[in-house]
């Protein structure tokens, strides 16, 4: 059996979340169409040649449960990819072209940290079992990121959140991209650097400098925000790897395109989240992985897209 998911909750987490439930029909996937609002969301789409490398890890800080190891060569061929998450006013922008409603939005809530609501809202949110910091709040999705009252307008450039793996296909479907396989995200994210712990090498701070959004301090209660944040950052807020990719660990989990285990519904997501702490997650490794239901959603939970090379364009 695979291990129970980290770091995100799924729907189906307790009696009490799913009481809230309002199956919705599944959402449509909008057709990729001649939009200029979709051409602009992945011009900027990275060319990386691919190669071998070598995947996975065996570190002992790792999870084995999780199938971070053994240590593996993997090869991929030419993709490109992008250099940061999908962010707040891309995501708007497919929204308008295409009328896409969210499974969050259909379901009629999703995932809160409790320590972003206000004391009467998080009273009355369901708390997840196990992790009570987790709230499944009515009203909350990606125009709401903290539930009712909340907006993302002073965040269009911080990573959209409370998108599922269906969401993410669906804007896919309209921008001519896909999801990263994870060969792919996990060599992209290593920016060159073979079998280091992060992006940028084996240490966390190099120099004392921050180089990733994760949670700092005392998980759950006390976040220092010394990184300079609580909860996302602007999607380019660190320095990228050395493929010119943003935040590849840290800031929210990505989706991929690949199903966590041969066996299982759930699909995995890499690259962690900002409330990744190591004495509760410790998944802000580049080979870490956690996984949840395609109809899932949170506040830390995002995407990045990729696309094929065609043979014309080399």
């Amino acid at each position: 059996m695979p291990p129970e998911p980290c770091c995100t909750p799924g729907r189906e987490s307790s009696a009490e979340v799913l009481a809230l439930t309002r199956r919705p029909e599944p959402a449509p996937v909008a057709a990729a169409a001649a939009d200029p609002a979709a051409a602009r969301a992945v011009r900027d789409l990275v060319a990386l040649a691919g190669g071998q490398f070598l995947m996975g890890t065996e570190d002992p800080d790792g999870f084995p449960a999780d199938g971070e190891g053994p240590v593996r060569q993997e090869v991929v061929g030419a993709f490109r990819i992008a250099p940061t998450t999908v962010t707040n006013a891309q995501f708007a922008s497919f929204v308008k072209a295409t009328g896409h409603v969210t499974e969050a939005e259909s379901f009629g809530f999703s995932f809160v940290f409790a320590g972003f609501l206000s004391g009467a809202l998080a009273a009355t949110s369901p708390a997840v079992a196990g992790t009570p910091w987790w709230r499944a709040v009515s009203g909350a999705d990606w125009r709401h990121p903290e539930g009712p009252g909340s907006s993302f307008a002073a965040r269009r450039h911080h990573p959209v959140v409370h998108v599922s793996w269906h969401d993410a296909q669906a804007y896919c479907a309209w921008s001519g991209t896909r999801l990263p396989t994870e060969p792919e995200w996990e060599f992209a994210a290593r920016g060159g650097l073979e079998q280091k712990r992060y992006p940028w090498g084996d240490e966390l701070r190099p120099g004392g400098r921050y180089m990733c959004n994760i949670w700092n301090g005392d998980f759950p209660v006390h976040n220092t925000r010394a990184d300079g944040y609580a909860g996302t950052a602007p999607v380019k807020a660190f320095r990228p790897n050395g493929y010119g990719l943003h935040q590849t660990v840290g800031n929210v989990w990505e989706w991929s395109a690949d199903r966590f285990s041969p066996t299982g519904p759930e699909r995995a997501m890499r690259g962690g989240s900002h409330m990744c702490h190591d004495s509760y997650c410790n998944r802000y490794r580049v080979a870490a992985r956690t996984r949840n239901t395609p109809d899932s959603s949170a506040g830390n939970i995002g995407f990045r897209v990729a696309a094929d090379i065609s043979p014309a364009a080399g």
